[in-house]
Formats: structure tokens, C-alpha cells, sequence
């Protein structure tokens, strides 16, 4: 009789603990409904909205705000930003996971504050901290003055501030990874007589690939939609230093609305075809991580 009383009890503790754990429908509906108006309402309607108003006009309105030499070079200079700021950042990124991962060091645990400081500042103090350095009146810009050096109200201002907001994407991606990681394998392969090149192409590089890309696709998406840092640095000058941004932002005062739209919905344009591509890094890294864990077992 006792034992019988025993597997009943012991059939019914995995419901009874099936029915404590397990939420009401109404609640996880609930729960569901709010999350999808959430995001209707804070990101489709916006996302909606702009391509709207951008198509209020017309298609000509659009294709003539493109043909304009202001919005050209401005979408010019966006890029070049970014091509030069990431690689940047990516250069950066690997070597500090590199060295905070690796090795232990005085200051180690300052330099992961300092990598993290952007994240914590307003973008406009970054960019006031470059006119401080760099402007007529800085620290620096008498002497640059003098050697005709121009790098506030010019790309390399431009560049700077850009860097110095999206610096941590890679480093911040590339740490925890690593220091998970551990180092056994590098140090397996120095033992074999690998020097340290070697070690990082071959052994390092490869299992950080995916999360490189991830945190690469994160910093040129920043980087593309950089407004405060850049704002401060640029000057504003129509045709020479605004980005995409700051000409929405000067087309929208101008009330050209529907091309201040058009420029808006291609930054949109972009960072859809940014996300897709992260939604491509992750789903190839999952599968990577599932194949490296079933190969042992087979």
C-alpha cells in the first residue's frame, strides 16, 4: 500500500510542479499582445511613417532630393566616415580583447572602464572634448593653425568623433568571448612551435570570427547614424561636412519635408539591410556552435 501511495505521489509531482511553473493563457496573451503593440506603435508606425512621408510628394520629389549635390555629398561623406572609423574600431577591438583576455596587467581593469566610457557619455560631450582639444581656440589649435591643419569643421573631426562613439561595438563583442575561450589552444599551438602570427590567423581569429562580423555590423550601423559627436565637430557646412543625419536634421528646418523623409527612409533602407545581415551573422554562428557540439558525440 505504501509503495502505491508513493508512485501515485511521485506521478503527481511533475504535474503539480507543471501547473506552479506554468503561466495562465491570459496572462502569457496578455503579456504577447502588449509586446506587439509596443513595437507597432514605437517602431512599425515611425518606420511606416517615414517612407510615407516620403512618397507624400511623389516619386519625383524623391528621385529629384537624390540628384541634389548637397544630399550626394552627403551621403558621400557618410560613407567615407564609416570606412574609415570602423576598421578603426575593428583594429582597437582586437587588440584590446586580445590583450585584456590574455593577459593581466596594471591598468587592465582601467582600460575596460575606458572602453566602456562612450556608452555612458552623451555624444555632445565627445564632441566637445574634440573642439576643447582641436578648435581655433583649444589646447591644440594654435599650433595646428600654424601648420594649416584643419581637423574641427573637416573630415577628420568628423572621423573622430565617429570613432569615439562606436569604438566599444567590436571590443565589447570580442571580451567576454575570449575570455571564455581561454587561451589552452594558443598555447597548444605555441608548444607545437607556431610563432604569434600564426596563433592569431590560425587559431585565435577563427573561433572570434562570428562575433568580429556581429560587432562590426554594430559599429558601422552607429556609425552611419551618428548625430550628436558629429553635429558638434561638422559645423553644419552645406555641401562639405554634414552627414546624413545633419542633413535630415537642416532639410527638415528648411520645411522640405518630403526630402528631409526621402534621405530619412534611405538611413531606414540601411539599417534594415544592417539587420538583416546580423540576423544572418547569428543564425550562421548558432548552426557553427550546434555543429562544433555534435561533433564530439559523433
Amino acid at each position: 500500500m505504501n509503495s502505491l501511495h508513493e508512485q501515485l505521489g511521485a506521478q503527481a509531482r511533475p504535474r503539480q510542479n507543471r501547473r506552479a511553473t506554468a503561466e495562465p493563457a491570459w496572462l502569457k496573451g496578455t503579456l504577447i499582445a502588449i509586446l506587439f503593440l509596443f513595437v507597432a506603435f514605437f517602431l512599425i508606425l515611425p518606420m511606416t511613417t517615414v517612407f510615407l512621408e516620403a512618397f507624400s510628394k511623389g516619386a519625383g520629389v524623391v528621385l529629384d532630393t537624390f540628384r541634389d549635390d548637397a544630399t550626394l555629398k552627403a551621403i558621400e561623406l557618410t560613407l567615407i566616415v564609416a570606412a574609415i572609423a570602423v576598421p578603426l574600431n575593428t583594429v582597437f577591438g582586437l587588440a584590446a580583447a586580445w590583450s585584456i583576455a590574455q593577459f593581466r596587467f596594471p591598468g587592465r581593469n582601467l582600460l575596460l572602464i575606458l572602453i566602456d566610457l562612450p556608452l555612458w557619455v552623451s555624444p555632445v560631450i565627445g564632441g566637445l572634448i574634440y573642439v576643447l582639444l582641436f578648435g581655433r581656440q583649444g589646447w591644440l589649435g594654435p599650433w595646428l593653425g600654424d601648420h594649416d591643419i584643419k581637423i574641427i569643421f573637416a573630415l577628420p573631426g568628423i572621423v573622430l568623433g565617429t570613432t569615439f562613439v562606436t569604438f566599444p561595438f567590436v571590443a565589447r563583442n570580442l571580451i567576454p568571448l575570449m575570455e571564455t575561450q581561454g587561451k589552452a589552444e594558443e598555447e597548444a599551438a605555441l608548444s607545437l612551435g607556431a610563432h604569434g602570427w600564426q596563433v592569431f590567423w590560425r587559431v585565435t581569429l577563427p573561433k572570434v570570427k562570428w562575433a568580429l562580423i556581429y560587432g562590426v555590423i554594430l559599429c558601422n550601423a552607429r556609425a552611419m547614424g551618428e548625430f550628436g559627436a558629429v553635429s558638434v565637430v561638422s559645423g553644419h557646412i552645406r555641401g562639405q561636412t554634414n552627414t546624413m543625419p545633419l542633413h535630415v536634421e537642416i532639410l527638415y528646418n528648411e520645411y522640405h519635408f518630403a526630402a528631409a523623409f526621402a534621405v530619412a527612409a534611405l538611413l531606414s533602407l540601411l539599417a534594415v539591410f544592417t539587420l538583416g545581415i546580423k540576423t544572418f551573422v547569428e543564425w550562421r554562428a548558432a548552426r557553427q556552435q550546434l555543429a562544433s557540439q555534435e561533433t564530439p558525440s559523433s
